[in-house]
């Protein structure tokens, strides 16, 4: 019989969710509202480089309102979001030379890191442009995945995560209906449904309602993971260093995480440092 082996998110879900927003724009602090109602869970991408002086008062109809540097912390650093770099000063990475990539990425960790006390090896592409040198750049900075804007419509797993494709933004006029066709999805194959943004856009295009709308669509499934772009990824990993014996008949977890799947229909989960053997 052929072998059929799939990882399953924590939980034993074969769906997971995550949002992505970029700038650390003051309209942020309104979406967060909005996740934390609906109980999602996303990832914030900063310019540690550009904040806001303390006490700015923008000019009227200014759209594109960074926060102070007072302000990240306070919003960013609780109910499980993850913060990564979006580059010091969002600077057009591929313009740069290698030096400077380097700068805008460790500089930018490592303001981020000290900000709020944790690991930072996220990040999304300013502009959403990038090279194969910088990519390369982003590798040798630690950086383990990085969110590009090039929709792919689709809720496969990533294969290249520092070349990292959403499903969509959330203004593409198809979310809903990819919304409804996630929910739907009771296939073998583990999904990911990615959604990207900036927060200011709701605010430029009068469509509050959209971000409620969204959020309330997709929450409250069972069958779904809601997590944040670190914790798929670290998931992923753990999943994918499980180590099988020759003939298929027990695995072990050398991770330090639980880690869920299905072999030939059949659940298992596995702890950290447990060796499984099956039926």
């Amino acid at each position: 019989m052929r072998t059929k082996f799939f990882m399953r998110f924590p939980g034993g879900r074969a769906k997971a969710f995550t949002l992505s927003y970029d700038d650390g724009v003051e309209q942020d602090i309104r979406f967060i509202e909005i996740m934390d109602k609906y109980a999602l869970k996303g990832t914030f991408n900063l310019n540690s480089g550009i904040t806001s002086p303390e006490g700015t008062k923008f000019p009227k109809g200014q759209i594109h309102r960074m926060l102070p540097a007072s302000a990240l912390k306070q919003y960013y650093g609780k109910n499980g979001n993850e913060v990564a770099t979006h580059g010091y000063t969002h600077p057009w990475l591929e313009k740069l030379t290698p030096a400077g990539v380097v700068y805008e990425i460790m500089k930018d960790r490592e303001e981020l890191e000290n900000m709020f006390g944790r690991i930072v090896r996220g990040h999304a592409y300013p502009y959403g442009t990038y090279s194969d040198g910088v990519v390369d750049a982003l590798r040798q900075c630690g950086i383990v995945y990085a969110r590009t804007i090039k929709s792919t419509l689709s809720f496969d797993m990533p294969t290249d995560w520092l070349r990292l494709h959403p499903t969509c933004h959330h203004d593409d006029p198809k979310l809903f209906e990819l919304i409804e066709n996630f929910k739907a999805y009771k296939g073998d194959a583990p999904k990911l449904f990615y959604v990207w943004g900036h927060t200011y856009e709701f605010e430029q295009k009068d469509n509050w309602d959209r971000a409620e709308e969204m959020c309330k669509a997709i929450s409250g499934c069972d069958d779904i993971w809601y997590a944040t772009n670190m914790e798929i990824y670290e998931y992923t990993k753990a999943y994918e260093a499980l180590v099988f014996s020759a003939d298929m008949t027990k695995v072990h977890n050398p991770t330090s995480t639980e880690v869920f799947f299905t072999l030939n229909k059949k659940e298992y989960t596995i702890a950290p440092g447990e060796t499984v053997f099956f039926e």
